[in-house]
């Protein structure tokens, strides 16, 4: 595991703070970190969690807010932030600790058995477990690659949609062929507060690889004229006064044609890199994390995996498969928090009036 010594820092004549001595350090905020928060605290066991996004919600809520959601159990649809907003309700009565805006950089197991935790902020613990649910690890989305655009990064040109308002009324460039290109562009050629003034969507090729009935939808509206598709690929752009103006879309036949613009939106997916992990001396199988499936420990005993980073025989990258995984990890970690205890024995919220006091709701009385 990393192998730098946490040396104390000074503050003029003041030692650093102590490390936060706790139960779990939880690495990723997104749906399964917040649900890892859930089932440890049934088991009364403390969490801190950290997220290098400044926010939780994970991948959701920083690429997709507003699209809908169908497979989480019993909720037909849902948005990213609303999950993360009912999440973060659930979660609420167990008290967990946020460090948002930082990265671990330090993993280190102690003599006594415990790990030091420290991140690039100075944040130091000193956990009993740790879980790593952070996803596809520090995801970076794909750019474009084109010499001096990258200047207009945040203000014309974005890799993801915020707030879907700050589109609006605007003549829009989207490039990419998958699913996120396509949901965005039929969101903003719609008819409702986020309709932009014009919508053209550019792909290298005329085959999409999005939803068929997405794309289906698009060749629709631009029969309708209600927005445009080009084949070419985005080879450079034009400007005036400092603003972007316009892209310089080179098509199958060679000829170069400027599309203008207000706003560039580019969807080429992510780039999972695991940054730090990847030296925390685990095992790892093609840039995830290697558990087993009784408690989803990794190589080392007492760090744990669940959701997207992980992976193991059958492994399927979906929310619902990670709120089960973290089921597990949790009663996996149990007998290392609480020795003492023996086996942790299976209790239902729907009966237990241990859990009821935990959660803070009243015990129900059956007739």
């Amino acid at each position: 595991m990393e192998g730098q010594a946490g040396q104390d820092r000074r503050a003029g004549p003041l030692m650093a703070p102590a490390p936060i001595e706790t139960d779990a350090v939880i690495v990723g905020a997104g749906p399964v970190g917040l649900f890892q928060v859930f089932e440890l605290g049934l088991l009364e066991i403390k969490a801190h969690v950290i997220d290098s996004l400044a926010y939780p919600g994970g991948q959701p809520v920083e690429l997709y807010p507003d699209k809908p959601i169908y497979d989480i159990p019993a909720i037909p649809v849902c948005t990213g932030r609303q999950l993360t907003d009912a999440l973060l309700k659930q979660i609420k009565p167990f008290g967990a600790t946020f460090h948002l805006g930082q990265t671990v950089t330090t993993v280190r197991r102690q003599d006594d058995g415990r790990f030091f935790v420290e991140t690039g902020k100075g944040t130091q613990f000193l956990a009993k477990t740790i879980f790593i649910a952070a996803g596809v690890g520090a995801f970076e989305p794909r750019t474009l690659k084109v010499d001096g655009l990258d200047r207009f990064d945040g203000t014309q040109l974005f890799y993801r949609v915020g707030n879907p308002a700050d589109f609006a009324g605007r003549h829009l460039v989207i490039v990419g062929g998958g699913d996120s290109a396509l949901d965005w562009a039929l969101n903003f050629a719609a008819e409702g507060s986020n309709r932009a003034a014009s919508v053209t969507l550019i792909h290298r090729r005329d085959v999409l690889q999005a939803a068929p009935a997405s794309v289906a939808r698009m060749r629709e509206l631009c029969d309708a004229r209600e927005m445009r598709f080009i084949v070419g690929q985005v080879t450079g752009y034009e400007e005036k006064d400092g603003r972007l103006t316009g892209a310089k879309v080179t098509g199958p036949d060679g000829v170069t044609r400027v599309v203008p613009l207000d706003m560039l939106l580019v969807f080429f997916g992510l780039s999972p890199k695991l940054g730090l992990i990847a030296d925390w001396s685990l095992e790892i199988e093609r840039k995830q994390l290697v558990v087993d499936t009784e408690k989803f420990s990794t190589s080392i005993p007492g760090i744990f995996a669940v959701g997207d980073i992980n992976t193991y025989p059958g492994k399927k990258k979906l929310i619902l498969s990670g709120f089960h995984e973290c089921a597990l990890a949790a009663f996996g970690a149990a007998p290392i928090i609480f020795p003492e205890k023996g086996k942790i024995p299976l209790q239902y919220t729907t009966t237990s009036t241990r859990l009821h006091k935990v959660l803070g709701v009243e015990s129900p009385v059956f007739d």
